[in-house]
């Protein structure tokens, strides 16, 4: 290690609530803060897709939040605060003297555009033997739950049971780019998982139940028994198909793991005719994957006006649409699936969708329709499903009757914080929040589930959302969704709940602080002209406004 350290700027070119990527004598990018009358320095990029962080939203209560995808680490040590960040940030000690900021690196740590430290594993060493935390699943909540429990001091066992035949990967790449190969987007390997987390992975078994009486996890129907002292339910999510004839022809996929993207993967080629039932964010983003691919065509079923229309509104809806169609896309909505047909010629494979009388051809068809909780394995263990297969969680992620039992991710039913509301949500940055939370209570500090959910979605441009609770009343849009560049705020009971942009970086990243910390202008203010990057949420001015929220 070869420390410097190094004057990077003039103390009065900082200001309170301020920061400032600078240069680390050309050998890389420090990200300097000044928050009331301490100054703080970090690694300059996000370690998730190595976002500038310069661009993000610096908070009176120490968090900057990335641009991209609401990452989120503490400016005073690095840590991680949200997901989906991988890694912690470097820190590094500040000092002002002679009128000029000081930083202390090593400059080999400030040259990689995304480059991280290592985990703190505060622990002094992991124990071996003994009862230790099982987690059921091999998802972004597992990966994040593993990576708080460390972080957070926890130093007992961890086993992950999961059905999948890879270490944690990086599922928004599935359907975004059709990664095939699990190796290019898996965050660790199960090598670093067992020694730099004193993790077990256990890829490719099946949990078909738990002894709650015992706390033993049974796996393959009784092939093996795992004992626990805690558990984490984090099986994800099983993709649907429509109860329509046809449905289970082989060239009929669903989406959600590897193996469906090579399966897609290898259909897509050029002069293929593509049909996809559903147009929400999973359909829609593998649209976007295969556009440039010169398939012969392809054809969008939804049941709504618009593509995204429950979620996002008509007039957005509408713009995406416009965007899709100008990709050589067809759509046909307000339409719902009457049957696939075969082939004439070989009877196992689809060669068309029926819809409202008229058969789309296709060489194969995409089901993207929503997933169920994988839970069919808990029926016969003593748990109680929602009607939708989900288990119900109290704020502390905490499956309800059962101390010690936590279910994270695709299949958790919680309450969502500030509305209150039951919400099952299927998204991988609120599997890797849950993940997070759950680790940090394990490790003694109870930790309740406060996180406002951020999605992003591919779609010819960036497309940021956040959001509380479920439904709008209003919309209020600036911009204009046909040019794919707008914001656009959700109005429900007078209150704005949710806000969705393209090409306006940082605004959902803004929004969501704003939403947590309860300072979100009102729809009055906004559509008379406020704009919510203007509201001061990191100076002195807003230090008390943030730290009693």
């Amino acid at each position: 290690m070869s420390l410097k350290t190094i004057a990077v700027l003039d103390d009065v070119d900082l200001k309170d609530g301020q920061m400032k990527e600078v240069s680390f004598e050309g050998e890389g990018k420090v990200l300097v803060y000044k928050l009331g009358d301490k100054v703080h320095a970090t690694s300059a990029f996000c370690t998730h897709y190595g976002a500038p962080l310069a661009k993000g939203v610096l908070t009176a209560d120490g968090r900057i939040v990335c641009p991209w995808h609401g990452a989120c680490f503490n400016v005073c040590t690095g840590d991680i605060e949200d997901a989906p960040a991988p890694s912690a940030l470097h820190s590094f000690k500040t000092k002002v003297a002679d009128g000029k900021i000081h930083v202390t690196a090593d400059s080999s740590h400030t040259l990689k555009a995304n480059m991280s430290r290592p985990p703190k594993l505060l622990s002094p060493g992991f124990l071996s033997g003994g009862r230790g935390v099982v987690i059921v699943g091999g998802g972004s909540g597992t990966f994040h739950a593993i990576e708080s429990l460390r972080e957070h001091g926890y130093s007992g066992n961890i086993t992950v049971l999961s059905k999948e035949t890879y270490s944690p990967i990086d599922r928004t790449k599935l359907s975004k780019a059709l990664i095939t190969d699990p190796a290019k987007i898996q965050w660790r390997t199960a090598a670093d998982l067992k020694i730099k987390y004193g993790t077990t992975l256990r890829t490719g078994v099946t949990v078909t139940s738990v002894d709650t009486s015992s706390k033993q996890v049974v796996l393959d129907g009784g092939k093996e028994i795992i004992s626990y002292s805690k558990l984490i339910i984090a099986p994800g999510g099983t993709p649907r198909r429509l109860p329509v004839e046809g449905a289970d022809l082989e060239n009929v996929y669903t989406f959600r793991g590897i193996e469906d993207a090579k399966k897609v993967d290898a259909a897509a080629q050029e002069g293929k005719r593509m049909v996809v039932i559903g147009s929400s964010f999973i359909s829609m983003e593998l649209v976007v994957a295969v556009a440039k691919r010169k398939l012969a065509s392809i054809d969008v079923i939804g049941m709504e006006e618009y593509p995204f229309e429950a979620v996002l509104g008509k007039e957005v809806g509408k713009g995406l649409k416009k965007y899709h169609e100008s990709q050589g896309v067809k759509f046909h909505m307000n339409s719902k699936v009457d049957k696939i047909v075969p082939l004439e010629t070989d009877s196992s494979q689809a060669g068309g969708v029926v819809v409202n009388g008229e058969t789309i051809p296709a060489d194969f068809v995409i089901m993207g329709v929503g997933v169920a909780p994988a839970t069919e394995f808990l029926k016969q263990s003593g748990f109680e499903l929602e009607s939708d297969g989900g288990l119900k969680v109290d704020e502390y992620l905490q499956v309800k009757g059962f101390d010690g039992i936590y279910a994270i991710g695709d299949v958790a039913v919680y309450p969502q914080h500030k509305t209150g509301e039951s919400r099952r949500i299927e998204h991988w940055n609120v599997a890797g929040n849950h993940g997070r939370a759950v680790g940090k209570t394990i490790s003694g500090d109870p930790q309740p589930f406060v996180k406002v959910p951020v999605f992003w979605s591919a779609q010819g441009q960036q497309l940021r959302y956040c959001g509380l609770g479920s439904g709008y009343d209003d919309i209020i849009i600036n911009g204009n969704p046909d040019e794919m560049k707008f914001i656009a705020y959700y109005v429900k009971a007078g209150n704005v709940v949710a806000v969705s942009s393209m090409q306006n970086d940082p605004v959902v990243s803004k929004a969501s602080e704003l939403l947590r910390l309860e300072l979100m202008p009102s729809p009055e203010e906004l559509r008379a002209g406020k704009s919510i990057l203007d509201v001061d949420i990191s100076g002195t001015g807003a230090k008390a406004r943030v730290e009693s929220a």
